[in-house]
């Protein structure tokens, strides 16, 4: 686990990646609203994928953390402008593992916005068309392989931070006596988002199977992608 400064400096590099992608949108409607379109065909995408975890008793609300606040179409901009407010702050009430859980889904949500965005260029007009092929020809015009892994491994240490929190003692009393504090403290967005990661993972328990089901799946399927096989995207 890296030092919380290491974290926190990270975490601050991320920020300013994420807001220099929506001032780019601001000034590209046309470009933003193609932006769109593709995220919400994407999260339809993931919820196909991994329809029977979302169905899984055990697994659904861990599954349903992944593909909505952390890798589907879900707005992050309040959480991002409640971090970018009190990062001083979270270095100090935050444990390590905490630090970790925000910094690497945020660099998730940078480099996702930043692929997004390039695809959505690749698209062209198609973004008005999306399905298989055309979303499969695109992926492979953007390219930035190493990018698209770093992707999935993010998920990957997303889960295992989560993971390290919850079987922290105390964590969970912790994260539910911190709502009214921090609400007065502008931390509210970033203890919901925190709650609700914990809550998924301490039901779930064991994370492995979980993660090497949406890993594996996800990396499958860039594969896939990468050799022109569009099959696996189900639609």
């Amino acid at each position: 686990m890296n030092d919380p400064e290491d974290i926190t400096e990270r975490l601050t590099r991320q920020l300013d990646r994420v807001a220099a992608l929506r001032e780019a949108a601001v000034n590209d409607s046309k470009l933003d609203a193609a932006r769109q379109r593709l995220r919400a065909w994407q999260a339809v995408r993931l919820a196909r994928t991994h329809a029977e975890l979302l169905a899984n008793p055990r697994m659904g609300l861990a599954a349903s953390f992944f593909l909505t606040d952390i890798y589907g179409a879900e707005d992050l901009s309040k959480l991002d402008a409640n971090v970018q407010r009190v990062v001083p702050t979270m270095k100090r009430v935050l444990p390590a593992a905490g630090l970790e859980i925000v910094a690497d889904a945020i660099e998730l949500e940078a480099l996702s916005e930043d692929l997004d965005f390039a695809t959505a260029t690749a698209l062209g007009a198609e973004a008005n068309n999306l399905s298989a092929a055309t979303y499969g020809a695109a992926y492979r015009k953007v390219d930035r392989r190493a990018e698209r892994e770093r992707q999935i491994d993010l998920i990957e240490n997303l889960g295992q931070s989560l993971d390290r929190l919850v079987h922290k003692p105390l964590v969970g009393t912790t994260l539910s006596l911190m709502r009214k504090p921090a609400q007065l403290a502008g931390l509210a967005e970033l203890q919901d988002f925190l709650h609700r990661g914990y809550k998924a993972f301490i039901k779930m328990g064991d994370v492995h199977e979980f993660l090497d089901l949406v890993v594996g799946r996800e990396r499958k399927l860039l594969e896939a992608l990468f050799d022109g096989d569009d099959s696996l995207l189900g639609v």
